[in-house]
């Protein structure tokens, strides 16, 4: 596993190199409206929307969209959650039994926006063979992102982020 970013995670194994879909987490698995008062103006604090993270709901619906996926597909858990919080999220991905190979979080002192960081981790994803076959978001301009990048998109409005 030494050729992967030390900012993935891998559940079990690593996963055979194909097809991939690739799946946000807070507002599409985990219900993270409880702490969306950590981001109303006229400051975001970010550490304490993160902190919160462990006492997310899961959406039962989008848990069971990942169970019925092919086998043979890897899911690939994309998030801009911080790495320094990747313990509490593991957890809670094993408490609430949701299916995922690969764990891919923000590493430290990466702070460019979100559609950056997750162009260069599809990116990064692609170059080791791995092929984005769907993406998952609920955050627009994240998915206008995988949109430019060719990647077809289901858009789940969370009700968190303007559009």
């Amino acid at each position: 596993m030494a050729r992967f970013p030390r900012h993935w995670q891998w559940n079990k194994e690593v996963a055979p190199l194909g097809d991939c879909v690739i799946v946000d987490i807070d507002g599409v698995l985990a219900d993270a409206g409880h702490r969306q008062h950590f981001l109303d103006p006229p400051w975001r604090d970010w550490d304490g929307f993160f902190s919160e993270c462990d006492g997310d709901a899961v959406f039962e619906e989008n848990k069971c969209l990942l169970e019925l996926l092919d086998l043979d597909l890897v899911v690939v858990l994309l998030t801009s959650r911080p790495t320094w919080i990747q313990r509490m999220t593991t957890s809670w991905l094993e408490e609430h039994q949701i299916r995922y190979d690969l764990l891919i979080m923000r590493p430290l002192g990466d702070f460019q926006p979100s559609p950056g960081f997750k162009r260069d981790e599809t990116q990064a994803l692609r170059n080791e063979g791995y092929v984005p076959r769907l993406a998952i978001d609920d955050d627009m301009r994240n998915v206008r992102m995988y949109r430019q990048e060719k990647i077809p998109t289901l858009f789940l409005d969370s009700g968190y982020h303007p559009h």
